[in-house]
């Protein structure tokens, strides 16, 4: 029997590879686009960036170094230059699929950094599988803008697992809206009608403001900002204000929310600033065909009738008065329980001087005898008793 050459034995000692195999290399060369492993072949087997991640950010030579042990993929035996070409990402994503495929079953929750904002939705990598996660489904409100998601780590979980089709689908808004029902139910818990808490403003409107109150929203009614007048809310508050609330109801979910506080009630000193017979100061605050309102502070205003305006007779309040005129009038009327103020300006004018008439001087001595005084004779008397006083 011949002896074998020293290459036919170094040949045999060469293990045989096949397209498909799974292989395990040392990295003896590293460049920035390529990676060249030692895989005991009589070639080596060379791995490019395309073939290592779907980032092609990735610079090889910061995340692989010689020395490295690497399992790849064998993709070609022979690429027409006698070299290998190995896949490290397609053998990942094979062991990704089974990731992603046990994810799916155990309705596990993943993280993932978005490596691509695009037009309907985001896109993340998991173990080289590209998973892609809707915009209706990366949050429970509509969001125009998805680009503040670029490279951040979201959560999500697996909706859709088709590896037939490489159809991999991501949900993040339910875990949103499960997290949101578990906040709202342990704040529903805590919190108790005439509780006094922190809010951030979420959404202002024209009839209101919704609060954000860490678990749930609480609507704060245009009625209930203030003890005085609010002309819009939005002259008043603007999304992402911090404020102070106090609760005014819980009805199921819902709470209704005020910033009208007790001890800030202008009510309670009012008996006896506005008792009947006082003379006040107010601002007219508007009319109406019956008369002005009248805003004595902040909270309290008062009815000025149009028939109270002056002595003579006034069709329309805007006939005599202006909106932000300062007017003094007298409280003629105080209603506390109902929280009604009447004033009058017309009540504090004097009385014209009286004028004396003829029928004055009719004395009536009895139903049916009355005697009628002769006023010139009355004056004559009158004169004659001066003259002689003098």
């Amino acid at each position: 029997m011949s002896e074998l050459t020293f290459e036919q034995m170094l040949e045999e000692s060469l293990k045989t590879i096949h397209a498909g195999e799974v292989v395990e290399g040392t990295v003896i060369d590293v460049k920035p686009e390529e990676v060249i492993l030692n895989i005991g072949y009589k070639s080596d087997g060379v791995l490019t960036r395309n073939e290592y991640t779907n980032d092609p950010s990735v610079d090889m030579t910061a995340v692989v170094k010689p020395g490295d042990k690497m399992e790849v993929k064998v993709l070609k035996v022979n690429d027409g230059e006698g070299q290998v070409i190995l896949s490290y990402k397609r053998l990942a994503a094979d062991r990704g699929n089974k990731r992603i495929e046990e994810a799916y079953n155990n309705h596990e929750v993943l993280t993932a950094k978005v490596t691509q904002v695009l037009d309907g939705g985001l896109s993340v990598v998991v173990e080289e599988v590209r998973i892609f996660i809707p915009a209706s489904l990366v949050s429970d409100t509509y969001e125009k803008d998805l680009n503040k998601y670029a490279g951040q780590d979201i959560e999500f979980v697996i909706s859709e697992y088709n590896p037939k089709r490489r159809r991999y689908i991501g949900d993040r808004k339910q875990l949103i809206v499960a997290k949101k029902a578990e906040m709202q139910k342990e704040l529903l818990e805590r919190i108790h009608e005439g509780d006094v808490v922190e809010g951030t403003v979420k959404n202002v409107t024209d009839f209101g403001a919704f609060i954000d109150l860490g678990g749930a929203d609480g609507l704060l009614h245009i009625s209930e900002m203030s003890w005085g007048r609010v002309e819009h809310p939005k002259k008043v508050f603007k999304v992402g204000d911090q404020v102070t609330v106090q609760i005014k109801e819980i009805n199921g979910n819902k709470i209704a929310l005020s910033m009208k506080f007790d001890d800030a009630n202008p009510w309670k000193n009012a008996a006896e600033k506005y008792a009947v017979g006082n003379v006040v100061t107010g601002k007219v605050a508007r009319m109406t065909d019956f008369g002005a309102f009248v805003e004595l502070e902040p909270g309290i205003d008062a009815l000025l009738h149009v028939s109270q305006i002056a002595k003579e007779h006034v069709d329309k309040p805007s006939d005599v008065l202006k909106t932000g005129e300062e007017i003094n009038a007298k409280v003629v009327d105080f209603n506390e329980e109902d929280k009604k103020i009447s004033l009058s300006i017309k009540a504090m004018l004097a009385p014209e001087p009286k004028e004396v008439k003829e029928e004055e001087f009719v004395q009536k001595e009895s139903d049916e005898d009355v005697v009628s005084v002769d006023i010139d004779a009355v004056i004559a008397k009158q004169n004659a008793e001066e003259d002689s006083a003098e």
